[in-house]
């Protein structure tokens, strides 16, 4: 596998060198018909990481940096059922963790949210998520570069797509009172979620000192309820 991914780097050519620059469709990796996690266990709340949202529950995938302290964002957030991690926004199916390094898949890390909106709204979660990290740095996340930390909504409901839409309007307006640059963040109607591996999954509760590169803008946004 790794011989066959430094043959298609090679085959790039220059562009290789440049994980900042979004690969096509064409030149994507092929990936794979298995998934690289077919079963996972939530380490902090054991829920079952492969199922669907239970009755009642929605979900939503945000890419906002490296996905091991992005993830520990929201595990703990009342009414969020269920995280994992894994990537999504790309071509490559099932791609593995190195394949996404390599910037040859156009995925980017993401965290799968799965929430009970009676009990914590959709608005909440993306305060968290436009706080938490800097959406304004395009394909990459403070230190962290390449197009796998870009900033990224995926929605599966229309409802959501246009909340996530008008959330991110009222963020912008709020960075430009402060100076800020423009938001880069990429929104878009959810596609193929693939799980990452099972070492990636809850990292930070398993290594709790472990490598967390996201930070915000220090800019607030207005105080959310629990209204969906």
């Amino acid at each position: 596998m790794i011989k066959n991914l430094k043959n298609h780097l090679l085959s790039l050519g220059g562009h290789m060198f440049d994980k900042q620059i979004m690969i096509s469709k064409e030149d994507a990796l092929p990936g794979r018909d298995n998934p690289i996690l077919e079963f996972g266990q939530h380490f902090v709340n054991h829920t079952d990481l492969t199922a669907p949202p239970a009755k009642g529950c929605q979900q939503i995938l945000l890419g906002l940096g490296c996905f091991w302290g992005a993830e520990r964002l929201f595990w703990n957030i009342p009414g969020v059922v269920s995280t994992s991690v894994g990537y999504a926004g790309g071509y490559t199916p099932n791609p593995t963790y190195e394949e996404v390094c390599s910037g040859q898949t156009g995925h980017t890390e993401i965290v799968r949210v799965v929430f009970d909106p009676d009990q914590v709204s959709l608005a909440a979660i993306l305060q968290v998520f436009w706080e938490k990290h800097d959406p304004t740095q395009g394909m990459r996340q403070g230190n962290d570069r390449g197009t796998q930390y870009r900033s990224a909504i995926y929605a599966y409901s229309d409802e959501h797509l246009v909340a996530a839409k008008e959330s991110l309007t009222t963020y912008q307006q709020l960075l430009v009172q402060s100076g800020k640059p423009s938001i880069t963040t990429e929104i878009a109607v959810a596609g193929p979620y693939y799980l990452a591996e099972e070492y990636h999954q809850q990292y930070l509760a398993k290594n709790p000192n472990g490598y967390c590169g996201i930070g915000g803008t220090g800019v607030c946004f207005p105080p959310q309820n629990n209204e969906s």
